[in-house]
């Protein structure tokens, strides 16, 4: 449990406001955790931006905030915020694309701490 919490801390997110969220059960939010790379919001959000669908991309963005706020990864969260506000307002801006870049990555460091959170509980398990 320590290591868990050690991992999900340094990745940036609230371990006991998000386990509180989860009842404490690390098995659960893992099991949610990993339906994160099967949800399709990512590819719909730039699908949308591309063809300046800026309601899609919108509906899209907005999903993604929400499942990265239930799961408490603060920094995808906070990537997705910035691109939710002028999405909603149907701003037009050059800037999409960095943005969206900036939630690719944001993304990808969440995969990153899927993965170590999964061979932290591996390795706690008994043999």
């Amino acid at each position: 449990m320590e290591n868990f919490k050690l991992i999900f801390e340094s990745y940036g997110g609230d371990y006991e406001t998000t386990m509180d969220r989860f009842m404490g059960k690390e098995e659960l939010y893992l099991k949610i955790l990993n339906m994160l790379s099967r949800d399709d919001n990512m590819q719909k959000l730039e699908d949308a931006l591309q063809k300046g669908n800026l309601p899609d991309a919108f509906d899209a963005a907005h999903t993604l905030k929400g499942v990265a706020g239930n799961l408490g990864l603060a920094p995808l969260f906070e990537a997705v915020c910035r691109i939710v506000e002028p999405l909603r307002i149907r701003e037009p801006r050059e800037d999409y694309p960095v943005l969206f870049q900036e939630i690719q990555s944001e993304f990808q460091k969440a995969e990153q701490l899927r993965a170590a959170l999964v061979r932290c509980r591996e390795e706690d398990m008994p043999r």
